[in-house]
């Protein structure tokens, strides 16, 4: 079979540049790629390479992310921001073909596979829900909760604190956020991008194979600024003393501004979900290293208040428990669980990963 190639395109839609990787034949089963924070669409590179031909595939770099335009991300509209821009490539037939000419939402259109990771797969969540009509299945990689990242004590997304507090780009690492403004492409000290590639995207660095420099390549893509990564914060008097600003992606990714569990139950139109996840995941997971509540428990961030006042978020429950409403709810969604796996379940384990992406492929083809 031979392998899938990509070519990169640029187009404007929703008023802004995107750069858009593209594989495929224009009237194959439409695959749409959306990756996660600190990365772009090279990060699907080596997945794109194990697809039959028969699949239009379409990744596109997200704003402020590989070499898409450096628009600013307002968080106070969750992941919208993303999911508009995303929503727009589907009515761009240089991209995918209408095929009943209407491009509307009322059942015409191009409806892909859509294919989120992370922060990705938040987008896709809200991509579900202000678009039903254009989603045809959703596979959710490691994705964010929907409730948000962090600031959460419970199954339903109760707020720790009413600020949300120990959310945003506040809790971002600052050595890290200056390491990628710089280019820094070296292994010193575990904040330089490079070691965080390789002990926190993945669970077995090994995994990155000859795809290490490209895969640095697309963290290094992220856009560093107030408008961007990190974005803005503010001071809080709850612990540890910071809460979400309005502005740039991670702000936009806290429970103060992206809480789409109710809205993704109340969906029309319920496409198939398949949630795939790495058992050894640190990012995603219901004990986070990149959740402050978590590393307060570990004594690895001061003067934490405890179990009682601030738990960890339980993530991958309240993941759990979001699709079990939407499958009560008339849905339909399956969870699979690699083990060893950790963030990056389609780096990791790919023929596990591809399996369950033609399978959903395959039943839009039929």
């Amino acid at each position: 079979m031979p392998r899938m190639e990509t070519e990169q395109r640029v187009v404007t839609a929703n008023g802004i540049r995107q750069a858009v990787r593209v594989a495929g034949p224009p009237d194959g089963t439409p695959l749409l790629l959306v990756h996660g924070n600190c990365s772009s669409s090279l990060f699907w590179e080596p997945l794109i390479r194990r697809l039959p031909p028969t699949l239009r595939v379409v990744a596109p770099d997200l704003r402020g992310f590989g070499d898409s335009a450096t628009a600013p991300v307002d968080a106070t509209r969750g992941l919208r921001d993303f999911a508009d821009d995303v929503a727009a490539l589907l009515d761009d037939p240089t991209l995918f073909p209408d095929v009943d000419g209407s491009g509307a939402d009322t059942g015409g259109g191009v409806r892909p596979v859509v294919v989120g990771h992370s922060l990705g797969g938040g987008v896709a969540m809200r991509l579900l829900v202000d678009h039903p009509h254009r989603v045809g299945a959703l596979l959710l990689a490691a994705p964010v909760s929907p409730y948000g990242f962090g600031g959460t004590r419970d199954l339903s997304g109760t707020p720790t604190t009413p600020d949300f507090a120990g959310t945003g780009a506040g809790t971002a690492n600052r050595d890290f956020v200056a390491r990628l403004a710089a280019g820094d492409r070296g292994t010193e000290g575990p904040a330089s991008p490079r070691e965080v590639l390789r002990a926190t995207y993945v669970a077995d660095s090994a995994s990155l194979g000859v795809d290490e420099e490209l895969l640095l390549d697309s963290v290094l893509s992220t856009a560093i600024g107030e408008d961007n990564y990190p974005g803005t914060s503010a001071e809080s008097e709850n612990w540890p003393g910071t809460v979400p600003g309005k502005r740039g992606v991670l702000n936009a990714l806290a429970p103060t501004w992206f809480r789409v569990a109710d809205e993704l139950v109340a969906v029309a139109e319920k496409p198939p979900v398949t949630w795939v996840r790495g058992d050894a995941d640190v990012i995603v997971s219901d004990t986070s290293l990149l959740d402050l509540a978590y590393l307060g428990s570990l004594g690895v961030v001061a003067g934490w208040p405890g179990a009682q006042d601030c738990p960890p978020q339980p993530m991958v429950g309240q993941t759990r428990a979001v699709l079990e409403r939407y499958a009560a709810a008339g849905g339909a969604y399956r969870e699979v669980v690699l083990p060893g796996c950790g963030h990056s379940p389609h780096l990791e384990r790919p023929g596990e990963f591809v399996a369950e992406l033609l399978a959903l492929t395959d039943g839009q083809a039929g």
